[in-house]
């Protein structure tokens, strides 16, 4: 019940009683839990300014599972808190580090720390919020960067792909071991997967050699390459479907042909044709034979596709040439970490077009300018206040501040 602005929970004490049925009023008999209003929680009993016969409940509230986002409840007689996952916060981990998202322009965010953000930049932006605008020419693809996620461009469903296709690429490679093990150059799927039974259309690197596959439904085609010559700056890849046969030329490497099992002749493939990588957090969704489990890492560029021998080539796309999204890809060559400078020992790291600073022990902010308090959960070593209680930094030092009936140096107390 409400009334003059108050909030009263359970029963209205009896000078505010302004209704009665049938000459009593009862009040709620249970335990209460939860409360929140317009979305900020309000702590029962520590913010509480008056009440009446009102005891601890004696359902074990952890029975309930209070705790999102993965966090651990812990209960005792008198009290209980949620243990938080590292990158969750608030008395239940209901926020996360990305609750106020930073992040410009579309961004993915993505939590570096409970205090920190990495915000991950869409197709044609770059900086630390991915407020900076960029020109796209060569992409530059980055793999799967240390959250997961891999830099990719995803353009419209390329139509009249059924019977017959040709596609001609050029890419450099990035200059390390990784970039040639298990790396996707492009993919499209019948429902953007991979399942068992889908048509799809493949191509990667693996153990230094190009991998072309593809499955018109009735099992999977794949030709295999010679390994690449690394001497050579940049690679051509040519391949080609009519009807069931494949074939697929690399460089100056004799052209290899395969034939795929089954009856059927058509591909059927309705997703968006994904370059460099995947739009999931990770690709565990493509095609499970050939899988790639990396992104591409280089420049993948002037890639061109005709589906019938009497039209010419032409550029991915609706318009041509125009990506319908896109996550960490730069322009090739060019480095993001030209135009940041990360303070107190903060080293820069880029992926694509996503760029942040990494701080040392000590140091925090998007640009390592922020020093870690002892009550910061970053802090080495955390401070002992006990889940519940509230850390306040002192001069020399911190203390800890107390929940409704704990007691301690550290709150261990009941």
């Amino acid at each position: 019940q409400i009334t003059f602005g108050s909030i009263f929970l359970g029963k209205v004490p009896v000078h505010e009683e302004v209704h009665r049925c049938a000459g009593q009023i009862y009040g709620y008999k249970g335990c209460i839990r939860d409360f929140q209003v317009n979305h900020k929680e309000l702590f029962i009993i520590d913010e509480a300014l008056e009440g009446r016969n009102v005891e601890n409940c004696n359902v074990p509230i952890c029975d309930y599972h209070p705790c999102h986002n993965g966090g651990t409840c812990t209960s005792d007689e008198e009290n209980w808190y949620c243990e938080c996952p590292k990158l969750y916060t608030g008395k239940l981990c209901q926020f996360a580090t990305c609750h106020e998202n930073p992040c410009g322009n579309g961004a993915t965010c993505f939590p570096k720390s409970r205090r920190d953000v990495v915000c991950l930049c869409p197709y044609g932006r770059s900086g630390i919020l991915c407020s900076d605008a960029i020109k796209i020419t060569q992409p530059s693809f980055s793999g799967t960067d240390v959250f997961g996620y891999t830099s990719f461009l995803a353009y419209s469903t390329i139509p009249n792909i059924t019977f017959y296709y040709e596609f001609v690429l050029k890419f450099q490679l990035a200059n390390h071991h990784s970039a040639l093990q298990d790396n996707l150059i492009f993919f499209t799927g019948q429902k953007g997967q991979g399942l068992n039974g889908d048509d799809f259309l493949e191509l990667g690197l693996r153990n230094g050699r190009v991998v072309y596959s593809y499955n018109l439904g009735s099992g999977t085609a794949t030709i295999i390459s010679k390994p690449l010559d690394l001497t050579l700056d940049i690679h051509v890849i040519h391949l080609g479907r009519n009807l069931q046969k494949g074939w697929l030329k690399v460089d100056d490497q004799k052209n290899k042909t395969v034939t795929s099992p089954g009856r059927l002749v058509g591909l059927n493939v309705f997703s968006q044709f994904y370059l460099g990588g995947y739009r999931e957090y990770t690709p565990e969704l493509l095609p499970k034979g050939p899988r790639f489990k990396n992104g591409f890492q280089g420049c993948i560029f002037d890639v061109q596709v005709r589906t019938s021998l009497n039209q010419g080539f032409k550029s991915p796309g609706t318009p041509e040439g125009h990506p319908n999204s896109g996550r960490s890809v730069g322009q090739c060559k060019d480095s993001p970490c030209s135009l940041i400078k990360c303070r107190n020992g903060g080293k820069c790291i880029e992926t694509g077009s996503t760029v942040y600073c990494d701080c040392l022990t000590g140091w925090k902010g998007a640009f390592c300018t922020e020093t870690v308090s002892v009550c910061d959960p970053e802090h080495d070593p955390p401070h002992l206040c006990q889940q519940g209680s509230t850390c306040v930094p002192l001069p020399n030092g911190y203390t800890c501040h107390c929940p409704l009936g704990t007691t301690g140096t550290y709150c261990e107390q009941g």
